[in-house]
């Protein structure tokens, strides 16, 4: 989505920002724009729709200087993509501002504005704070007092950096549900949404925290935090390694990729909770009219992106009371489709290439669907181009080539989905969506205490080096997490592994069972963990070896012939993401143990651009 930098120097910044703005292209975004103050203390702007190069054309043929700026790459969510709609806005010519997030009281506050006789020149929530805050400047005189004051009235998710003629030698920033970091140099300092944005300038961060607002300055930087206190925030230095294509401290891509599960899965929660829901506009601007319209969902992926799809069907169904239907889309593209009045064609990928996604995506432009959205990791994929709505999941670079922190934020926006045309619909209860948005900020952290159960799960992994298949099982909205969890198996270790439904078991699968198969359950604790218990005892009995990963309240401990791995408890609803973990890490130190080339398995590619 969005993305921010700011400078301030003693020298001409706009290479800096221009800079800063490509190392965020891989988060999406359809317009940049940035504004500096000259050497007159002039404010000047420059706004391009599309992408960063168009910017960065239009800069060579202005020569546009100055040693103050902010810049921006913007995701539309109200307005249209076009220039005018593109950060920075400005006020009075005096004024500039940046912001990542959405205002949901905005239209109120513009109705208040234009009646005091400030005049709007754009669609978006954005404009709404630049002249919030001339409003209080003109007021109080200093641009921090200023900020601090217009946040309060301020309802949403917001990062935000703003400059101004009459104090042109400072940044003020301000975050509240979408990050911030402060970059500092020697005799300069940086503002940005993302550190990946400043590491060409600086390895020296400090870190907004919720409510912050600082002040930068060329020599200085100041923080209040959100009761208007001066706080200090520690410097955090990074080296070599902290780059999305360095592995730093881990062995292998894809485990530090399954560490960085926490920090992307609250990346993507970042701009689209509100107070006790989800905000449809994190879809596009035209989401919330359109959810409103959908009766039926059509699901399309490939591998593990199908499996996200899966699990969202328990989701869409069970929560916002519509019909789902989930397909391979190498198969859904050569049928013959029924198409169901209002149905919505959601894809998921992860690269936003896949050849057969995208050919299913073209196919179903002529099939009368009532409108097409990805769930995509790419900003810039042909997925996200072609489709009506998107929304990014912000996993960010992704290095190994079996997929783990891109299915769990799929996973994430999935679930956003849900929520949103639930409560569009007028289908999801109240209070459990107020509960699940909670759950939901809460997720990173269940996530971490998933993985620092690392070095039970390496032991249990011990018990495959000499396996050469396995079965997995889970009921429910589970079975689609066994369906990733022996992909993985296979995709890195070459073990044989297949998911079934638990309930499967006595229909076939059981033939296979032996003290040389072992059998891999996630087991929550939900209405069907007695059924699940059932199951396992049927694998007991004719000698199976089961490892279970189980509720830590569910009843069900280690025994002759069962490794136990107990998990933290989370809400029914968000099992599924928190049990995708331990099943990655399983895999991962199998893998290792075989000697197998973990980040890039024989016979695979990260992206299958071909059929």
């Amino acid at each position: 989505m969005c993305g921010i930098v700011g400078a301030v120097a003693e020298r001409n910044i706009t290479a800096i920002l221009l800079e800063g703005l490509k190392r965020l292209e891989y988060r999406g975004y359809d317009s940049a724009g940035l504004a500096v103050l000259d050497a007159a203390g002039q404010l000047q702007r420059l706004r391009r729709s599309g992408k960063v190069a168009e910017l960065e054309q239009a800069l060579r043929e202005t020569e546009l200087g100055g040693r103050l700026g902010i810049a921006h790459t913007r995701w539309a969510t109200h307005g249209a993509p076009c220039e005018r709609n593109a950060h920075p806005h400005l006020s009075g010519n005096e004024l500039a501002v940046v912001h990542n997030g959405i205002i949901e009281n905005h239209e109120a506050l513009r109705r208040r504005l234009q009646a005091e006789g400030y005049e709007f020149t754009s669609d978006t929530d954005t404009e709404v704070i630049v002249h919030l805050l001339r409003q209080k400047l003109d007021a109080l005189g200093d641009l921090a007092a200023a900020l601090q004051a217009a946040v309060k009235e301020l309802h949403g998710a917001y990062g935000l950096a703003v400059i101004s003629t009459r104090q042109p030698d400072r940044i003020l920033a301000a975050r509240s549900g979408s990050p911030l970091v402060i970059g500092l140099g020697l005799g300069e300092n940086f503002l940005a949404s993302d550190q990946l944005a400043l590491r060409q300038v600086t390895d020296r961060f400090l870190y907004l925290e919720e409510g912050d607002i600082a002040e930068i300055r060329r020599d200085a930087v100041r923080i209040w935090d959100v009761t208007g206190v001066p706080v200090q925030r520690e410097p955090v230095q990074y080296h070599e390694g902290a780059e999305a294509a360095d592995k730093g401290e881990f062995r292998h891509f894809m485990l530090k990729e399954i560490h960085e599960q926490p920090k992307v899965v609250q990346r993507a929660l970042e701009n689209r909770l509100g107070a006790d829901q989800v905000l449809p506009q994190a879809f596009g601007p035209q989401a919330a009219e359109l959810f409103a319209r959908v009766r039926n969902v059509q699901i399309v992926a490939c591998g593990t992106s199908y499996h996200a799809g899966m699990v969202a069907r328990y989701w869409l169904e069970a929560l916002a009371g519509l019909p789902c239907q989930v397909e391979v889309a190498s198969e859904f593209r050569y049928r013959k489709v029924v198409v169901q009045p209002d149905t919505l064609f959601v894809t998921i990928s992860q690269s936003g290439e896949t050849a057969d996604t995208l050919a299913a995506l073209r196919n179903a432009k002529a099939a009368g669907y009532l409108a097409s959205l990805a769930i995509c990791n790419v900003g810039t994929s042909s997925l996200v181009r072609e489709s009506d709505l998107t929304l990014l999941t912000q996993a960010g670079p992704e290095i190994g080539v079996a997929s783990t922190k891109a299915f769990t934020t799929q996973l994430v926006g999935l679930l956003l989905l849900t929520l949103s045309l639930g409560r569009v619909r007028g289908t999801l209860d109240g209070e459990l969506e107020r509960t699940l948005v909670e759950e939901l900020r809460r997720l990173p952290t269940r996530l971490g205490e998933a993985l620092a159960m690392d070095p039970r799960i390496e032991e249990v992994a011990e018990h495959f080096a000499e396996k050469q298949h396995t079965l997995f099982l889970g009921r429910g909205e589970q079975y689609p997490v066994a369906m990733e969890g022996a992909l993985k198996l296979k995709e890195i270790s070459y073990i044989h592994a297949e998911a079934y439904p638990a309930g499967e078991l006595k229909h076939g699968p059981l033939a296979l069972v032996d003290a040389h198969m072992p059998v891999v359950t996630v087991a929550p604790n939900n209405e069907l963990l007695e059924k699940l218990k059932s199951n396992l005892q049927e694998v007991r009995a004719r000698g199976g070896e089961l490892i279970v990963f189980a509720d830590r309240e569910a009843g069900i401990e280690n025994g002759e012939g069962t490794l136990l791995v107990k998990m933290p408890h989370i809400h029914d609803v968000l099992s599924p993401i928190l049990y995708t973990v331990p099943l990655q890490l399983l895999s991962y130190h199998v893998a290792v143990l075989r000697g197998t080339d973990v980040d890039q398995p024989r016979n695979l590619a990260k992206s299958v651009t071909v059929e």
